[in-house]
């Protein structure tokens, strides 16, 4: 059975993995196949279909662990799993489909950047979409598109044109391997299109309230606070891994004129203390908010738009306190830190936490 602990020794071999990773623009082959053994890709997705189905905060204390491992590891893990969690949301023939296929991975990207023509009993998509991670690994790709019907796009109730998510097999996408990001090399986040696809109407499918087709609390959790908590916990656990290789770091440096050991040194006592406590702290409000969150859930209790906000709120206050942690250190550690290649398990680690941040859900003022 899954649960939310990464093994010591799955950690050591995707932290082993982490620079031929970064290196070849992907996860390793032996992350891959850990990746696929533990069955991580499938944690979110119906048990009723062949999944997890993990509690949520389980899967997201895994998700920290992996990203505090290796970022690109733990972030893949995280959106490719997440869509796995759509899976909830199809017609459970074409759910169990999925599901069942070998080493599945589902991925995709949130932006409506396309378009699906309603064509009889189906849709025509065509479209192009960017930031699709783990792109080389997918089995099936998600998108979000505007329905038009003839040309014209529908308009919902608030008058706006109507967008609905789709799943589709790898094998009608067209990757364009165009990832170039500073950090988390390894996901692989490449763009995809599709040129007038064909595909059923029952692989269309919306993330709103009531549209589950699993009665699990994990699939009636809101969508929007479950981005938000799986995100920022990846964010956290990169911090955590810079926050343990700074403390090495430093401790190793002496002050160029003094020659006194700089971890001596006061200010950068109060450093090695105030970040990594702040930190602390913020990871546990996440946490209990989370907890509470779905003890609710559990109990077929929805927590309501002010229960929220307020954890959308501490998952991006918890980012905000991780990234202030790792950039007061970060001066602290020399060029160690900013070296750029592959092997600089430190230099990484803030690569992929400042890349990650730039995930337009982590804005510090977008909940």
């Amino acid at each position: 059975m899954m649960t939310g602990v990464l093994a010591a020794e799955d950690a050591a071999l995707i932290r082993r993995c982490a620079a031929d990773s970064e290196r070849t623009g992907m996860l390793a082959a032996p992350v891959q196949e850990l990746i696929h053994q533990r069955g991580w890709l499938r944690m979110f997705a119906p048990e009723s279909m062949g999944g997890a189905e993990l509690a949520l905060p389980q899967g997201v204390r895994l998700e920290e662990a992996l990203s505090a491992a290796d970022g690109s590891t733990g972030w893949t893990v995280t959106l490719c799993a997440g869509a796995g969690w759509f899976t909830g949301f199809l017609s459970p023939e074409l759910a169990r489909g999925i599901v069942a296929t070998p080493r599945v991975c589902l991925g995709g990207s949130g932006a409506p950047s396309g378009y699906a023509d309603i064509d009889g009993d189906g849709y025509r998509l065509s479209g192009r979409w960017n930031f699709a991670t783990g792109a080389p690994m997918t089995t099936h790709f998600t998108m979000n598109a505007v329905i038009r019907q003839d040309g014209a796009p529908l308009l919902d109730e608030a008058g706006k044109p109507r967008i609905r998510a789709f799943v589709v097999p790898a094998a009608q996408v067209r990757i364009e391997e165009n990832w170039h990001a500073i950090g988390l090399v390894a996901t692989a986040s490449h763009t995809f299109s599709l040129d007038k696809v064909r595909v059923d109407a029952s692989h269309a499918f919306d993330l709103v309230p009531g549209a589950a087709k699993e009665a699990g609390p994990l699939y009636h959790f809101p969508f929007m606070s479950l981005a938000f908590v799986t995100l920022a916990a990846n964010i956290s656990g990169m911090a955590l891994n810079f926050i343990g290789q700074a403390r090495e770091i430093i401790g190793r440096r002496h002050h160029h004129i003094t020659q006194q050991p700089l971890a001596e040194l006061p200010q950068v006592q109060q450093a090695l203390a105030r970040g990594p406590r702040e930190l602390d702290e913020a990871r546990t409000r996440f946490y209990q908010l989370l907890d509470a969150a779905w003890d609710q859930s559990c109990r077929g209790e929805h927590p309501g738009a002010a229960a929220d906000h307020e954890l959308q709120r501490a998952s991006l206050d918890m980012v905000d306190t991780a990234r202030r942690a790792v950039d007061e250190l970060y001066p602290l550690c020399g060029l160690a830190a900013a070296d750029r290649r592959c092997d600089s398990d430190i230099a990484r680690a803030w690569r992929d936490l400042h890349t990650a941040t730039q995930h337009a859900l982590m804005l510090p003022f977008s909940a």
